[in-house]
């Protein structure tokens, strides 16, 4: 089955980014877990652009629609207790429908808690984290976004991170 990545897009934003230069990734960063899953705590990170409705304000949806060379940069904080009522999407290149009924396509927080339970991993995080999938220029993630969030995951003593990106 092919999977169109563009479908969600206007035909413009479809043929501009179809045609986009990625640049190449010369040092992909892999650490091996410390300790065995069982003992571990995980974090979960999606590119799904959720937040806790009323939580945090959405991702800035407003300005990329108006400038489509730019994502917010920004991450939202997701806790371990999500309840999908709470859920908020709007990502404007996915269709946010299944998500909206299921939080787990995106984010398997509730998969994760019966992990959790049935001692397959040691414990999922108190914070888990949402960012913005798109993003033509990631230099202020990077340089910021990114950083800040490795640091609370590190705070929360994380060994290892579920990264779901869609």
């Amino acid at each position: 089955m092919e999977v169109d990545s563009y479908k969600w897009l206007p035909p413009s934003l479809k043929a501009w980014s179809a045609n986009l230069a990625v640049p190449p990734y010369d040092d992909v960063p892999w650490t091996p877990l410390a300790r065995p899953l069982a003992e571990a705590r995980i974090a979960l990170v999606t590119t799904a652009g959720i937040n806790v409705r009323g939580a945090e304000p959405p991702f800035d949806y407003e300005r990329e629609q108006d400038h489509p060379n730019w994502g917010d940069p920004t991450y939202r904080v997701l806790p371990r207790d999500l309840r999908q009522e709470q859920v908020q999407t709007g990502h404007l290149h996915i269709n946010n429908d299944d998500i909206d009924r299921d939080v787990n396509i995106a984010l398997p927080v509730h998969r994760m808690l019966e992990l959790e339970a049935a001692g397959v991993v040691g414990s999922l995080s108190p914070r888990n984290f949402s960012f913005m999938g798109y993003q033509p220029d990631t230099t202020e993630w990077r340089e910021r976004y990114g950083p800040e969030a490795a640091a609370l995951m590190k705070d929360d003593r994380v060994d290892g991170v579920v990264l779901t990106p869609v």
